[in-house]
Formats: structure tokens, C-alpha cells, sequence
């Protein structure tokens, strides 16, 4: 266990602790999960144990961080088959399908990504994040498609990690939703937390931490829209609660968020047809994580990938494409 200790100075008096240890260079953590550290009772200021990211620091006061070992990981490799778009020997790019779970949980352990990529990088994935999660910088939703990355060491995954606290990681996603957000572009900002009615869902809730979503209409169709979100930060279930919550368009067959029975139209035969085909043919969420750009934490060279959206996706789409829009709707 490494347990660095800081002492401090004069000007950095005021400092919230995790701004105060992100700026510790020799230290090299992201604030993310310095934040983890903190709440956890990893981070000692002289003889107390602050769990608040937010305490404000003393000149004079000397910080102690106890960094955990990483974890030993205890899961079952698997020849899970995954589309690889990018490897090196710090990271590697995966184009997620739908349906495979990012990480293992107490009660799934089996059938992962990472059960895949345990059997695919053997014993080169980081372990910062803990034994259930080796190498993974971020995550996506079960059913959420598209591009994610994973870092094969502990130096690659603090330098993603720092990107992504930094927002300068680009990561713009694709969505099937009903409706058409109004206005037709803008950025959606609204604190996402557990759903107190429904530990299984996140809302936008006041004790929520910060989130915000930038979005445009790529095309309108009769009753839904493609559109394009750029995330701000990474909350769970972020683009999902936005787009449902604050803009009343759930993302299509997203049946947790609403996207069962659009809300708001009109319950023509015509259109009851065209909403439950939608529905039938996606089979999931539709979601799609389309666009992944980071820099290459060892060789500094600016990284970009794209992946199309999966097939069902595309027939959704030429199922909404096969109703014509009235001509006044697309002004």
C-alpha cells in the first residue's frame, strides 16, 4: 500500500481536498477517484477522516492518502467473442453490442465484457478500479451499443481517467428518441441520482451530482427524431434520464425510461402500427456510442474512432424513414 503525505502551503489554503490531491502530480489520480479515496476514509487530514470531497483545507495541515493496492481479481476468463477496433499494448477500443454487461456485479459474474477481455488480454489489464472492474476507464449500459476503451495498465488508465474528469475525452452518442426535443439543439443540465421511488432507476434529483448533455436533431421522422448528445460528464443512465426527464423524448424501446408508449402522440391506427414495429424490431434501447476520441496516454498521438450503428438500429430507422413526415413538421 503507498501512503504519500502532503503538507499544506500558504496558497492552497481554501482548497477542496480532492482539487488539493488532484494537483499533486507525483500522486498521478484522477479527481474521480480521488473522490472514491476520500469517501471510502482513505484520505486522513492530520488526526481526522474527512468523507466529504469537499473540505476545504487549512494552511498547515498535513493530508495522508493510503492508496489501496489493486485488488486481486478472482473471475473466469471467457472466450466471449468481441468486435476490437483499436490494440496496443497500454489500451484497447471495443464496439460493444447490445445486451453484454460491462462489468461483473456481486451476482453476475459470468458473461462480461471484462470475462472476455480476461480471457483475450490475459494478465495485462489495470486493476485501479477494483477485482470486478480490471482495465475499465468508463463503462456503457447493458444494452447501450457503440465504442468504449479499456486500459491494459494502471499509468494508461489515471492518464484516461484524468481526460475524462478534464472533458477532453469526445464522446458523442446517437439516439432513437419520440418526440422532438424543443428547442432543436442546446445543452440539457440537470443532477442525476438514484430515483428514490426506484432503486433501480436514476432521475433528475436536487441531491444528484452534476451532469450535462449537449444535443441536436440530426432528422426528424413523423413522430420521433435521430438525435446527436455530447456528453459533458458520464453519469449513470445519463443521456437516458436527459432526454426523458427534461425533454419528455425517452430514447425508443428504452423500457425503463418511458420509451414503451412515446408520450404526446397522437393514437392514430397509423401510428400505434408504426410505434409498435419500432418497438419490435429494435429489441433494445436505441442507443448508439458512435464517436470515441481521447490522446494515447504513452505516445501523446490524438485518437479518434467510429462505429456505425448496429443493424437493428439502421432497420428502425428505415422503418420511421417508410412514414412521411408532413411538410409543415420539419420547419
Amino acid at each position: 500500500m503507498i501512503i504519500p503525505e502532503y503538507r499544506v502551503e500558504e496558497e492552497e489554503t481554501g482548497l477542496r481536498l480532492d482539487s488539493f490531491l488532484a494537483l499533486q502530480d507525483d500522486l498521478g489520480l484522477s479527481r474521480s477517484y480521488i473522490s472514491t479515496l476520500i469517501r471510502n476514509g482513505h484520505v486522513r487530514v492530520d488526526a481526522e477522516v474527512p468523507t466529504k470531497p469537499s473540505t476545504h483545507l487549512h494552511n498547515q495541515q498535513i493530508v495522508t492518502v493510503s492508496v489501496p493496492d489493486p485488488e486481486p481479481i478472482d473471475l473466469t476468463p471467457e472466450n466471449i467473442p468481441v468486435d476490437i477496433v483499436y490494440e496496443d499494448a497500454h489500451l484497447i477500443v471495443i464496439d460493444k453490442h447490445a445486451g453484454l454487461v460491462v462489468h461483473p456485479t456481486p451476482s453476475t459474474r459470468k458473461g462480461t465484457l471484462v470475462n472476455a477481455l480476461l480471457y483475450h488480454c490475459r494478465d495485462t489489464l489495470s486493476g485501479i478500479s477494483g477485482d470486478l472492474r480490471p482495465g475499465i476507464v468508463h463503462r456503457l449500459d447493458k444494452d447501450t451499443t457503440g465504442l468504449i476503451m479499456v486500459a491494459k495498465d494502471d499509468e494508461t488508465h489515471r492518464h484516461l481517467s484524468a481526460q475524462l474528469a478534464a472533458r477532453t475525452v469526445k464522446r458523442r452518442y446517437v439516439a432513437l428518441c419520440w418526440g422532438f426535443p424543443s428547442p432543436s439543439h442546446g445543452r440539457i443540465e440537470g443532477p442525476i441520482g438514484r430515483d428514490p421511488h426506484n432503486r433501480q432507476k436514476m432521475t433528475v434529483i436536487e441531491s444528484g451530482r452534476r451532469a450535462a448533455t449537449n444535443y441536436r436533431i440530426l432528422k426528424r421522422y413523423t413522430i420521433a427524431s435521430l438525435i446527436e448528445c455530447r456528453l459533458e460528464t458520464g453519469r449513470t443512465h445519463q443521456i437516458r434520464v436527459h432526454m426523458s426527464v427534461l425533454k419528455n423524448c425517452p430514447i425508443i424501446s428504452d423500457s425503463k425510461y418511458g420509451g414503451m408508449s412515446p408520450r404526446g402522440v397522437a393514437s392514430t391506427s397509423e401510428n400505434r402500427e408504426l410505434i409498435a414495429d419500432a418497438i419490435r424490431i429494435a429489441g433494445h434501447h436505441m442507443l448508439h456510442a458512435e464517436t470515441l476520441g481521447f490522446i494515447h496516454p504513452i505516445t501523446s498521438e490524438e485518437l479518434e474512432f467510429h462505429s456505425a450503428p448496429p443493424i437493428e438500429f439502421r432497420l428502425v430507422q428505415k422503418k420511421l424513414n417508410s412514414v412521411t413526415i408532413p411538410q409543415d413538421a420539419s420547419s
